[in-house]
């Protein structure tokens, strides 16, 4: 709870021969619920208008002086929107889920693939993932830059997006993108208990996906803010994509998977865009911003390599990650086969893992891991 602050003129005395004192205390009414007195509030004006007034006759006249504004309600776009939980005894909450780390070779090695569809089950998934490209590329109002990278009068390259642009596209892309891992966990979590047997180490991969995937998008608001109307789009485009993706998983678990591992396609393909974009210069914005703090704890980020165009590299990789991922569980039986990716095998060949070190762009074929 808050404690209504008392301002005594002792303070008021001590806030006009100090103008720091002053500072400290706007500071902490601008922190305080509407629960201040105005009295308190006007004792505070009264002191910073003195104050004001003692400064400019020390100055030349005809400095103007500072309107100084009193509200108990920081903006939303200047607030941290999830701070972390301060109390007496814990000073730091971990991720359950710690993240693989990665080197810079393994990012680098991470390109746009694409598996072809081989069944109906694949190309039902992959028009679905047409569709929803469709949708989000006109709810976002992204569009691809003219082929040839031209440049415009004034020397600069011709491009339809910017940083706000992008960075809509990101929050929207990823508060969808961590539905079907929860989705799938949460389906094989029930259906182990309901069976009375084991699920093989499925659903351990999938909600770590969905948390890294919520993860991303942390990251990413605490860059940008978005507005009610993109809380209202996310809000319904949350309610429409997992109960769609609940029916697909109990129809066909292999599709729905089929589906992840395609969008994941999409997602890679949108990040190496914008890593293009901030080397080609249409990003000025993003070519010497550094990460949120959050993302240099989760990912590890080492010193010198903390930028923008660093943490998108970390987030497509876990991209290219889930795209692996979705596609190997893809080819594999639902029921009876184990996780592939937290097993460990009798042989010294590369097999997957949680890393990205024998990262397979398209996917493992059963016949390769099981």
């Amino acid at each position: 709870m808050y404690s209504t602050p008392r301002i005594t003129s002792s303070c008021v005395l001590a806030c006009q021969s100090n103008p720091g004192a002053l500072s400290k205390a706007l500071f902490s009414l601008q922190h305080v619920p509407a629960a201040v007195t105005i009295a308190s509030r006007r004792t505070v004006a009264s002191a910073a208008s003195n104050t004001g007034h003692a400064q400019s006759s020390d100055r030349h006249s005809s400095v103007p002086k500072r309107r100084l504004s009193f509200t108990s309600k920081v903006p939303a776009r200047a607030k941290d929107a999830f701070a972390a939980k301060s109390t007496d005894k814990i000073w730091l909450s971990k991720p359950a889920w710690a993240h693989p780390i990665y080197t810079e070779d393994e990012m680098n090695r991470v390109n746009v693939a694409h598996r072809e569809a081989r069944n109906w089950s694949d190309w039902t998934a992959l028009g679905f993932v047409r569709l929803l490209r469709f949708g989000l590329d006109l709810a976002t109002g992204y569009r691809h830059d003219p082929k040839g990278n031209p440049k415009g009068p004034d020397g600069k390259p011709i491009t339809y997006m910017n940083a706000r642009k992008y960075m809509i596209r990101n929050i929207f892309l990823e508060s969808v993108a961590g539905v079907p891992g929860m989705v799938g966990g949460m389906m094989r979590h029930l259906h182990s208990m309901r069976r009375l047997k084991r699920d093989q180490g499925w659903m351990e991969t999938l909600l770590e996906e969905s948390y890294n995937e919520r993860m991303h998008l942390l990251t990413f608001l605490k860059m940008h803010q978005p507005g009610w109307f993109m809380k209202t789009m996310v809000l319904g485009a949350q309610g429409v994509f997992f109960n769609g993706f609940f029916l697909a998983y109990l129809i066909s678990p292999r599709t729905a998977h089929r589906f992840v591992g395609y969008l994941e396609e999409e997602a890679v393909l949108t990040y190496t865009r914008e890593i293009a974009a901030i080397d080609e210069g249409k990003i000025p914005e993003w070519e010497d911003m550094d990460a949120p703090d959050i993302a240099v704890g989760y990912w590890n980020m080492p010193e010198g390599h903390r930028k923008m165009r660093d943490l998108l590299k970390y987030i497509r990789a876990d991209e290219a990650k889930h795209r692996e991922v979705n596609h190997t569980l893809g080819n594999l039986d639902q029921k009876q086969d184990p996780n592939p990716f937290v097993s460990e095998y009798k042989d010294d060949r590369p097999h997957p893992d949680k890393s990205i070190t024998h990262l397979k762009q398209t996917g493992w074929e059963r016949d390769e891991v099981i």
